[in-house]
């Protein structure tokens, strides 16, 4: 089946491994039994539905969830559902993923047009007299 992330990424189920642990947090004795909390790894570095720029971006957007062996780790406990949390781990790593599919636009250098450097000057040599006239009367 595999998590469908756009046309030409897709993550296949044998890259994402899953683990149950408990979780803290409300659900009385309940949550002193099942394990409901999900821990999901993708295992990205090593992924070939990604290509080489899209793992660098994801790396970068991934921050303290990148390992070092090169997969996402993503901790979910919001619900007290084992299915929801599961739903919800998925959902953000494809949420991560499709974030770092988009390219970053190049930025552009501009220069502050002269009539806005004179009109800056101009400004601060207005201030600059109203602070002089502040010293002590002699």
């Amino acid at each position: 089946m595999g998590l469908k992330i756009t046309d030409q990424i897709e993550i296949a189920d044998w890259e994402l491994t899953e683990q149950f642990v408990r979780a803290s947090g409300p659900g009385g004795q309940n949550v002193n039994k099942v394990s409901t909390a999900v821990e999901l790894r993708f295992e990205a570095e090593r992924s070939p539905a990604l290509p080489d720029p899209v793992k660098r971006r994801l790396k970068r957007l991934a921050g303290s969830r990148w390992t070092l062996d090169g997969a996402i780790v993503i901790f979910v406990q919001d619900t007290r559902s084992q299915a929801r949390n599961r739903e919800i781990a998925r959902e953000r790593l494809a949420e991560l993923v499709l974030k770092a599919t988009v390219t970053p636009k190049r930025r552009v250098k501009t220069k502050p047009t002269k009539g806005s450097i004179e009109r800056r000057i101009k400004a601060k040599k207005e201030r600059g007299e109203v602070k002089a006239l502040r010293g002590k009367v002699s």
